[in-house]
C-alpha cells in the first residue's frame, strides 16, 4: 500500500501512527503542500480535490484520513484498535466523526492563525479568529475532558482508532496556542498517547 501524505499534517500523522502501530508497511510518497504539490496534474489524477493523504493499494484508491485508518486497520483486524464488536466500531465512527466536524473546526483556527499562517507568511494571527477559535476549543475540550474523566482511552481500557484521530491535531497545540490547561484529563490522555513507539516514531520534523 501507498500512502500520499504532508507528514507535518495531523491527518497524514494519525494514518501512518496507526500503521506503524499495527507494524503494516505503508510505501510513503511526501506530497509537499508548501510547494504546491496537490495542485500538480499528477497528483490530482489520484486524487481529485487535491487533499492528503490518500491511499493507493493496487487499484484502489481511498481519500479521507479516517476511511483511510479504518481501511488499514482491516488489515489486521480483529484487534483491539478496531474489535469485531460492531456496537465499539460504531463508537469508534462516532469519534472519528466528532474529529472532524467539532474538534477540528476549533483546532484548526488556531493552528492556522496562530502557526501556519507564519509558516506560509500570510500575515499576522486575526484577534477575532484567535478569540473565535478560543472559544470553540473550550467548548469542545470541556466536552470532551468530561468524557475522559476515568478512562484512559477514549471507550475506555483499550487504545482504539478513535484515539488516534481526536489526538492527532493535539501535536501543536504549543505552537498553536491551545489553551489546554484547564483540561487536565485531556493533557493526562495525550501524555498517554505521546509515549506510544508508533506516536514518536511519527512525529513531526516541521
Amino acid at each position: 500500500m501507498k500512502l500520499y501524505c504532508f507528514p507535518p499534517s495531523p491527518n497524514s500523522r494519525k494514518v501512518q501512527a496507526l500503521a506503524a502501530h499495527l507494524n503494516i508497511a505503508l510505501e510513503i510518497q511526501v506530497v509537499n503542500l508548501a510547494a504546491g504539490e496537490h495542485k500538480k496534474p499528477e497528483y490530482l489524477k489520484i486524487n481529485r480535490s487535491g487533499r492528503t493523504p490518500t491511499l493507493v493499494d493496487g487499484d484502489f484508491r481511498l481519500a479521507e484520513s479516517n476511511a483511510i485508518m479504518q481501511y488499514i486497520v482491516a488489515k489486521a483486524s480483529p484487534n483491539d484498535m478496531w474489535p469485531s464488536d460492531d456496537r465499539v466500531r460504531a463508537k469508534i465512527t462516532a469519534w472519528q466523526c466528532w474529529q472532524l466536524d467539532q474538534w477540528n473546526r476549533a483546532c484548526n483556527v488556531l493552528t492556522w492563525e496562530n502557526m501556519v499562517k507564519k509558516f506560509f507568511n500570510a500575515g499576522d494571527p486575526d484577534p477575532n479568529e484567535v478569540k473565535r477559535g478560543e472559544g470553540l476549543f473550550n467548548t469542545y475540550a470541556t466536552e470532551l475532558n468530561e468524557h475522559l474523566q476515568g478512562r484512559d482511552y477514549l471507550l475506555g481500557k483499550n487504545l482504539t482508532l478513535a484515539d488516534f484521530a481526536v489526538a492527532a491535531p493535539l501535536e501543536y497545540a504549543v505552537p498553536a496556542g491551545f489553551p489546554l490547561q484547564p483540561y487536565a484529563n485531556v493533557q493526562r490522555w495525550y501524555a498517554r498517547i505521546s509515549e506510544l513507539d508508533a506516536w514518536q516514531k511519527t512525529a513531526s520534523k516541521m
